[in-house]
């Protein structure tokens, strides 16, 4: 199937009356997040690269236009000024792994106003979702301070499609690897992964499962010792570790729970055996909180394999945003709606030391000590460079949180930085705002 298709309805019908009305000057569309989620005190912009991908690949064909005619039960001649229409526009965007805050672009899309619109829906839910799960999977990073994280969300993801980008923007926030195999494969990331109680469980004991699975992979291997009871199964492990001299590099997963107390309780055990090299990974419905709770208290976990709760985000699973119009043939217009008011003309978003962020005009000089954040990714249609790498995103992000304030960084009720609008913008949202107030008896709304 098409992803020209994967469009909300009113994006095809604003489009089409477009093309009618012969609209098809320069528009820009600004992408953002109004407010940022409860518990955040930064997100992690992300999306960008499969969404440049989407729009090289963009063009409405002959079936597209059959698909919307059927929707709409209209003959197919009355959609086909659609046909043919790809997108030539430019992009100006935030790197994936940048930090982003609340009211600044993640990205602009100056296009042909029919294109610029009808691109909207795919960005928006390419972008919110991978920024959403990105932003909870740099938090793990933060509680995990330091240690090993893995990513097991596939299974209880969103769909496939989404447990793979859960599977890469994990890899991106600085995750050592993931259980998901076609994503290992795709994007360079170790895979990683142990058994499941069901493998413990048929066969006659603990014991005997270890060993044919030690006997099946002989390089290092993790056993699941809480299948029954999990003291137990720990001695089992280390007894099977010893007699096959498996030591190094091994480890124990714990997967239910107090773990904390049982981690303890492994740690002497294993330090007893003198297995003092084999690892414990801790599992079970973990996210940024009970990770940073069990590194607070001491807990000696080598690794934590986080799934559900962050492969969808769960405490925080969709972002406040918004694709809105900020500029139509040179013209800058903005929205009046009280509480969803937005600020006028292409923007740049500068940053300081310490996230201390300016939102301007694009085409204003950068104030003192700041650098511009959006830089132009695509131009005419066609990316400016090569695809980015998770390397370089991956050192984008841990550059930005290092140098963000540490009230920011909390896991525990975070206090994020607020940007500050530039002086040119504000004079530029009054100016609109009185023009476009006196044409509609409005103008009492705040650029946000």
């Amino acid at each position: 199937m098409s992803q020209v298709t994967t469009t909300d309805l009113y994006e095809v019908t604003m489009a089409l009356s477009y093309l009618r009305e012969d609209m098809r000057a320069p528009a820009t569309f600004s992408l953002f997040v109004r407010e940022l989620p409860p518990g955040r005190g930064f997100l992690v912009a992300a999306g960008l690269e499969p969404a440049l991908d989407y729009l090289s690949r963009f063009r409405v064909g002959r079936a597209d236009v059959q698909e919307f005619a059927d929707v709409l039960r209209r003959p197919v001649e009355d959609l086909e000024p659609l046909r043919g229409l790809s997108f030539e526009g430019q992009v100006r965007a935030v790197p994936e792994g940048r930090l982003v805050l609340a009211g600044e672009p993640l990205l602009e899309v100056t296009a042909p106003l029919p294109q610029a619109q009808l691109v909207e829906t795919y960005l928006l839910s390419l972008v919110c979702h991978q920024t959403a799960v990105a932003s909870k999977a740099a938090r793990c990073v933060l509680a995990g301070a330091g240690r090993p994280l893995v990513d097991f969300s596939l299974r209880r993801a969103h769909g496939a499609e989404a447990g793979m980008q859960a599977a890469r923007l994990g890899a991106l926030v600085g995750f050592a690897g993931t259980s998901n195999v076609a994503a290992a494969h795709r994007y360079g990331i170790p895979a990683a992964g142990t058994m499941a109680h069901s493998y413990v469980e048929s066969f006659p004991s603990e014991e005997t499962a270890f060993r044919a699975f030690a006997r099946t992979h002989p390089g290092p291997v993790t056993f699941l010792v809480d299948t029954y009871d999990t003291d137990r199964g720990v001695a089992t492990a280390a007894r099977v570790l010893s007699d096959l001299g498996l030591g190094p590099g091994c480890a124990i997963r714990l997967d239910s729970g107090d773990l904390g107390a049982q981690a303890r309780r492994a740690r002497a055990a294993l330090d007893a055996a003198g297995l003092g090299d084999v690892r414990i990974i801790a599992s079970g419905g973990l996210d940024e909180y009970a990770v940073d709770r069990l590194v607070r208290d001491g807990a000696p976990v080598d690794a934590y394999a986080v799934g559900t709760k962050v492969g969808t985000a769960a405490d925080a699973p969709y972002l406040d945003a918004a694709y809105k119009l900020v500029e139509y043939d040179g013209r800058p217009v903005m929205k009046l709606s009280a509480a969803k008011a937005t600020a006028p003309g292409p923007k740049q978003v500068f940053r300081g030391p310490g996230a201390r962020d300016v939102i301007g005009l694009a085409n204003e000089e950068p104030p003192g000590g700041t650098e511009p954040l959006l830089a132009t990714v695509m131009s005419g249609g066609l990316r400016t460079g090569p695809p980015d790498t998770l390397a370089a995103a991956r050192a984008r992000f841990e550059a930005d949180l290092a140098a963000l304030p540490e009230e920011a960084r909390r896991i525990e009720d975070p206090v994020a930085p607020a940007p500050e609008v530039s002086a040119r913008l504000t004079a530029l949202a009054s100016v609109v705002r009185h023009r476009m107030g006196s044409r509609t008896g409005a103008g009492r709304g705040e650029p946000g």
